[in-house]
């Protein structure tokens, strides 16, 4: 499996925090930019603790090699990736600034394409054999663009936004000068 890595060879992922944060990168449970809904948005926390539990079910049986969503920490494999993720939920990242982190030791580190999460969360009702079909190409390391999905009976497609699943030790390289900020309002 070529997106999961088990090495101490150094890799740099990128993250959107808050200028006071410590850590880089977000804990599914803490800091995660899903982790609170937006004030107008209540529903999104039911559909966001199903999508997770879904795929850390389906994780325990089939990749428990993998890291867990629960226990990791996320952050984007490149920038650009970080880049597609403020265009795609700008609202997400308001106010942060993206960081640049260098893995420091032994790692272990999968990379996913986080468009099925946001599959999982559109309005629509998905049947548990088409959510398994779903964690499996999100645990394989497929992305959306490869499989024909379908919303409201339109094809749907996303760019893919590679999200890296971290566990080890991290630290800070750089914080830049970019900001979640909408342009001119920084």
């Amino acid at each position: 499996m070529d997106h999961l890595l088990k090495d101490s060879t150094t890799i740099e992922l990128y993250a959107w925090l808050d200028e006071d944060a410590e850590l880089p990168g977000w804990d599914i449970l803490v800091g995660n930019p899903f982790g609170r809904s937006l004030p107008e948005d209540q529903f999104t926390t039911v559909q966001n603790y199903f999508a997770e539990y879904h795929l850390e079910y389906f994780r325990q049986r089939l990749y428990g090699q993998f890291p867990s969503r629960l226990h990791a920490l996320l952050l984007f494999a490149t920038r650009i990736d970080a880049e597609t993720f403020r265009h795609k939920h700008p609202a997400r990242v308001f106010g942060k600034a993206l960081v640049r982190a260098r893995s420091k030791g032994a790692y272990v580190c999968s990379f996913h394409d986080s468009s099925w999460l946001d599959y999982l969360r559109l309005p629509h009702s998905l049947s548990l054999a088409a959510l398994d079909e779903i964690a499996n190409h999100y645990w394989r390391g497929a992305l959306v663009e490869e499989v024909g999905l379908t919303f409201l009976n339109e094809r749907w497609r996303e760019p893919p936004v590679i999200e890296a699943l971290f566990q080890g030790t991290l630290e800070t390289v750089t914080r830049r000068a970019e900001s979640g900020w909408l342009p001119g309002f920084s």
